[in-house]
Formats: C-alpha cells, structure tokens, sequence
C-alpha cells in the first residue's frame, strides 16, 4: 500500500530549484502521511527513509532532509528502529525486487547495476554486505549531462510536458529515419551535453519531431551500452540489472537486450525507489518472511 504525488513544476521548465523542492517535500510529505496511516492500521516495526543521495563522501541534497526528520519522528512516536540508507540504494532495491533477483543479495558475488534517471547516469559494482546490506561502488558515469536531463531537455524543445520520458517514447516510435549517434567516453564515462546541442541543431534544420525524439533515445541507449561494455570488460561477466526512470522506457530496453544479458526493473520500480527503502529496513530488520525468492 503506498501514496505518492508528484512534485509541482511549472509548465516550461525541466525541474525544481531546491530551495522549491525542499518547500514542496515539506508540504506534501504530510499529506501524503494522513492519507496513508487513513487507509491502514498496522503496529509500525521499523521506518526506513533515504538520507543521502549516493553511498559518498559528500553526498548531499537538502531535500533529503525533509525524509529524514519525518523517518525520525515516527519512529519516535512508535517506539521502533529507524534506518537510514541512499535514494541511489533504493532504487537498486526496488529493481532486485521487481525483477524477483533479491537471491542476488545472498550470493557471494558482485554484481553491476545501473542508475539512470534525471538526476543520475551511473554504472555501479554492488557488492552483498553482512553489514550495509550493500556495498555501493561507482564504475562510470556521465560527466555532464544526465540521461533524464537530456530526455526532458529535449522533449521541452519538442513541445512536451515535464516529465517528457513517456511521451518521447511515444513520439520515437513513429520515427521514420534513424541517425548514427557518436558518444563522447573517457574511462568508461560518458559525455551527453552534445546530444541536447545536437537534437537542437536537428529541430532548427526542420527535421521530424519523431526523428529528433529517436536521436536522443538511441543516444542514450549507445552510453548506456558504452557503459555497460566498460563495466563487464573491467569487472567480467557478471549479473547486471537496470533502473531509474529513464530505463522504463522500452526503447532503451529494446536496444540493451539486444546485446546483453540484463533485467530490467518493472515500470512502477524503476521511477520510484520508495519499496526499496522499505526494503531496506525489513531486511536489516529480518523481516524478510512476505518477501519474493
């Protein structure tokens, strides 16, 4: 059972200044809350919330904590263990979830999972942790623009709403003409900013929205690949899963499973990483009885 509400953005621009964000977290969150503890009543045995964007030296948005003073208040209030963990973790969580690869936290072996969503392009070595449940590595990422950004950069140009990832989709599938994409990588990182400059150079010189909506897709999808062919090529054949946003789009899928061995996480998973936080807690909690294997 779950609540959710997307944050308000005006019409236009491709996200929230913090300052707005932190604003509308501490006006939703709230509600949100009223609505769901409405609907249930059940003993509270742990609340989990994400504090820190990555598992990083540094890593911080305010943002995080609007969660974090909410997590803290209910526990208080019910008497029960609160946990703490990163929005990145959450989102691998909730992919294992999904895709029913949970076995993968008790296997003695590494595995690469990806985060690509507006905020993230990274390729991460995640490895099974008595302790943290999961150590979280970087491998790659995008040195400039993300993959989500240049999804909804794009789709703005093209006349979209925020946030533009479905209905981009849509528009790539009537494409008519593909266009080879040139990738910019540096150890494994990819560079986007060029794919922004060049769908608008595109879009200028009277192409097809359809094929300008295309171009930034298979774009993506040739970093992702890109990153993916460093990952296994540094670390080996191992088990890799995809989440994030922006890898709901079956496009993207499409093109990934073409050439590599990959699960995905479900639609409802991959843009929202609250189950595994939730997760989180139940496992450090070992509340694992109504969990999937």
């Amino acid at each position: 059972m779950q609540e959710k509400k997307l944050l308000p953005v005006n019409k236009g621009e491709a996200g929230l200044r913090q300052s707005d964000a932190v604003f509308h977290h501490t006006k939703q969150l709230p509600e949100l809350l009223e609505k769901l503890f409405g609907r249930i009543n059940v003993n509270i045995s742990a609340v989990c919330a994400s504090n820190v964007p990555r598992n990083a030296d540094g890593s911080y948005m305010p943002c995080f904590l609007v969660g974090e003073g909410a997590a803290r208040s209910i526990s208080a209030a019910a008497g029960c263990k609160s946990y703490f963990t990163s929005h990145q973790t959450g989102h691998v969580l909730a992919a294992l979830y999904s895709a029913d690869r949970l076995s993968w936290l008790y296997e003695d072996k590494p595995f690469i999972a990806f985060h690509v969503s507006g905020g993230t392009t990274d390729a991460l070595l995640c490895k099974p942790d008595k302790d943290k449940l999961l150590d979280i590595s970087p491998i790659a990422s995008s040195l400039d623009l993300k993959a989500g950004q240049a999804v909804d950069r794009t789709g703005l140009m093209l006349g979209l709403d925020f946030p533009c990832g479905k209905q981009l989709e849509k528009l790539a599938e009537k494409a008519d003409k593909h266009y080879k994409c040139r990738i910019t990588f540096k150890d494994g990182c990819c560079c986007l900013s060029g794919v922004e400059n060049q769908c608008a150079k595109m879009l200028e010189q009277g192409e097809k929205r359809e094929n300008i909506a295309a171009y930034c897709l298979d774009c993506i999808a040739e970093a992702v690949m890109g990153m993916t062919e460093h990952a296994v090529k540094k670390y080996g054949e191992l088990n890799i899963i995809y989440a994030g946003g922006v890898m709901s789009d079956k496009l993207l899928q499409s093109a990934v499973s073409a050439k590599y061995a990959a699960c995905f996480a479900s639609a409802e998973y991959s843009c929202d990483n609250a189950a595994g936080i939730a997760l989180y807690a139940a496992l450090r909690k070992g509340l694992t009885k109504w969990l999937r294997h």
